[in-house]
């Protein structure tokens, strides 16, 4: 009887295994989208702690109030974090970092450093966002940040947002292989096509239907290796639990679409505001409008399939024909519908932008209303883009009942400075959260154009995601620089607090004199370097100081390492501004001696800023270059890269004609080792030459022949081929220190 119940035992253990088995193997056939995000969540952990990613255990669990949530607890020795999808757990692995170890993963470096055994919640903590969406990105970060992004940049920053609990990014890479399809199924020829598409700097713009053929033609190859990425990159998005946003037709349509179809009824823009000649838009009423709307968004859905949410920006700095509400009105009807005949789960993302730009001399009420109210309110979401500095919605009654997020801008045309007021984002979240008119509030998101040079903002922003409150800024500071630098340290709570103060009290972009047009500084003119400080440069250069006093104990983290450098550089930029009103002086006086003498410290002051800004891989122009060849195939595909590469940075457009220069030019200047030497110096040097020839021939300098001049061989360096360096050189510590010194007692002269 024993043996009978024995072996009946062992059966029934080996059934059950079997069974276990076929289980396991169906599901290995058929993934479970929880199993999917899991190990997404494992693989996001292991490239983040490597082995100490063992320590953690990671588990899915819906909660009835539908709202998402991590919530960090013990198993065993090791420590559980659970969560709603892998955005909330990746979340919640980024919360215990912070809160629990000092450390630190931001959206350009990272500060890693876990003790030996983890420390354990005493009991469970959990936290819900009251956000349900979380956006990302600008249409323009996609040329001024990640114009050169391989799968490795992008896989990091996937990790980041999903850390920092963005579900909802716009994720437009590829969009030209969308393009080409449907305009070859229109029957364009490949040459009308490559007229019509930018180069990869100017992308953006295309999208957004402000210029044609700026930087092409587009390589076949960029357009199918940008297919693949955007494929990888909407899987691992979506594999996370996020919720991609990606394109839709505006309407932008090539000029030579008239060859094909001499009946379509376009409609040519204004110039845009950079002084590119207009751009041709097909009318809304036209059947053909329909037709390619609905042919992008079936094109777009085979290559990347589609979670229903669409960007479509019809009037980035450009207006419509008409103001007439009627016109308006079916026109944004028709761009939905021709999303919504493809897609009837479609729902338009919009960027608000064009309703701050264009505010006071076109969309007045009743034309927003009209254009907003055309699109069913669960069909449409408008982005605010710069809500730190002005809050659209507040003008706009919250966008009369759609759905809205608040974003942050903070950075344009991705200058290089220390910028944006955080106690501002602060307040004007708080005024969002307790408004009684904040309409169909739905999210928060950043939206800057830019974002390699201030990682704080970022993570104070994504930071109010999870918290119950919007914090107190200083005392939320003092909580970054520990965690920035692995531990509590007076004179780094003291430099920060300084930055505080100054920088991260300014949503003005300052940068430096050196960076301009050569010329004398005129009041009357605006300068895109913003090169007067509005903060005391004296109390930044005590930030600095205290900063610089921790080297000791910080000198070998990343982290400070880069800090020091942004803060050294920042703490320089304004003797330019100082030296060149001490330039004009010795001009006007006639004082040859006295502005040679000036000259050869404005010139030294260049170099140095090279010097101090190679020791920094995030400040290497050799990089910026490099990166961007690399996609190319042939000799001719990264000469037509580098020229994108050099010429979005300097002089943006084409235009060089005598007397006649792109309001865009130096829009998005860089202050980086190899731009100094190789680009401003030359062009103050033929500056300095003039003025001290006009001297001492006792003559006048004209500066116009000079900036024609100027224009031109901005134009001949973007043809360039000379190399740069791609890895950092020097310490950064140590010629940050040389450089203080060396400078201090003239910023101190000059400062408030």
């Amino acid at each position: 009887m024993r043996y009978i119940i024995k072996n009946s035992v062992i059966l029934i253990v080996l059934l059950f295994a079997f069974c276990k088995s076929n289980a396991g193997d169906r599901a290995k056939k058929q993934p479970d989208k929880n199993d999917t995000e899991l190990s997404n969540v494992y693989s996001l952990a292991k490239r983040v702690l490597e082995n100490r990613s063992n320590d953690f255990v990671f588990q899915l669990e819906k909660k009835a109030n539908g709202k998402d949530f991590f919530e960090i607890s013990k198993i065993g020795k090791k420590i559980l974090i659970k969560g709603n999808n892998g955005v909330s757990l990746a979340s919640g692995l980024n919360w215990y970092l912070k809160k629990y170890c000092n450390s630190q993963f931001t959206v350009i470096d990272q500060h890693i450093a876990l003790p030996a055994i983890l420390t354990q919640p005493l009991s469970p903590e959990v936290m819900y966002t009251k956000f349900n969406k979380r956006y990302f990105f600008n249409v323009c970060t996609f040329s001024y940040t990640m114009a050169w992004w391989d799968w490795k940049d992008w896989e990091r920053q996937i990790d980041w947002m999903a850390m920092n609990g963005i579900n909802f990014p716009l994720a437009i890479t590829g969009q030209e292989a969308v393009w080409t399809e449907v305009y070859k199924a229109l029957g364009l020829s490949q040459k009308q096509i490559d007229n019509f598409l930018v180069g990869p700097a100017y992308l953006p713009w295309s999208w957004m239907g402000n210029i044609d053929g700026l930087g092409g033609p587009l390589p076949k190859s960029w357009i199918e290796k940008h297919k693949v990425l955007e494929q990888k990159i909407l899987k691992r998005e979506r594999d996370l639990g996020m919720t991609p946003i990606l394109q839709a037709f505006t309407g932008h349509v090539p000029e030579s679409i008239k060859e094909i179809y001499p009946n379509a009824k376009l409609h040519q823009t204004g110039n845009w505001s950079a002084g590119f000649g207009g751009t041709y838009f097909l009318d809304p009423s036209d059947t053909l409008f329909q037709r390619i709307g609905k042919l992008f968004i079936q094109k777009q859905t085979e290559m990347y399939g589609t979670d229903h949410y669409y960007s479509a920006d019809c009037f980035n700095e450009v207006n419509p024909d008409s103001n007439d509400p009627g016109f308006l009105s079916n026109m944004s009807r028709s761009v939905y519908k021709s999303m919504a005949t493809a897609d009837p789960k479609a729902v338009w993302v919009m960027q608000a932008w064009f309703l701050y730009y264009s505010i006071d001399n076109f969309w007045r009420e009743p034309q927003v209303k009209a254009l907003l109210g055309a699109v069913p309110n669960d069909k449409m979401i408008i982005l605010d883009l710069w809500g730190e500095v002005h809050p659209v919605w507040k003008k706009q009654s919250a966008f009369y009942g759609k759905p809205w997020i608040w974003n942050v801008l903070q950075n344009f045309g991705g200058r290089t400075s220390m910028s944006g007021r955080l106690q501002d984002m602060a307040t004007n979240l708080k005024d969002v959260l307790s408004s009684p008119d904040k309409g169909n509030f739905s999210g928060i998101g950043m939206a800057m154009e830019y974002f390699g040079n201030d990682p704080v903002v970022q993570e104070f922003v994504m930071n109010m995601v999870w918290e119950k409150d919007v914090p107190d800024v200083k005392q939320w500071i003092g909580n970054y620089v520990a965690d920035r630098y692995g531990k509590k340290n007076e004179f780094a709570r003291k430099a920060w607090q300084g930055m505080l103060e100054t920088v991260y009290n300014s949503n003005k972009q300052t940068g430096t004199f050196l960076c301009e047009r050569p010329g004398f500084y005129n009041s009357k003119l605006a300068y895109r370097t913003s090169p007067i400080p509005d903060y005391d440069n004296k109390i930044l250069g005590e930030a600095l100081d205290n900063l610089l006093k921790c080297s000791n104990q910080f000198k070998n983290l990343d982290t400070y390492q880069f800090d020091v450098v942004n803060l050294t550089r920042q703490y320089l930029s304004p003797l330019g501004y100082y030296w060149i009103l001490q330039l004009k002086d010795a001009y006007d006086r006639r004082d040859l001696d006295r502005f040679l003498k000036i000259k050869a410290q404005f010139i030294e002051l260049i170099k140095d800023f090279d010097v101090l800004l190679s020791t920094r891989k995030e400040y290497l122009l050799g990089r910026w270059i490099s990166t961007a060849k690399k996609w190319g195939d042939t000799r001719s595909e990264k000469d037509l890269y580098e020229w994108n590469a050099r010429n979005i940075i300097t002089l943006w457009g084409e235009k060089c004609t005598e007397g006649q220069f792109d309001d865009l030019n130096n829009y998005a200047y860089k202050q980086w080792a190899g731009m100094f030497t190789s680009y401003h110096l030359v062009q103050w040097n033929k500056f300095f030459d003039e003025v001290e020839t006009a001297l001492k021939k006792n003559e006048n300098w004209d500066r116009a022949p000079f900036l024609d001049s100027s224009c031109q061989w901005e134009k001949n360096w973007s043809s360039q081929k000379n190399i740069f360096p791609t890895k950092p050189q020097g310490d950064p510590i140590e010629v940050s220190k040389r450089m203080y010194q060396k400078y201090l007692s003239f910023i101190v002269k000059y400062s408030k």
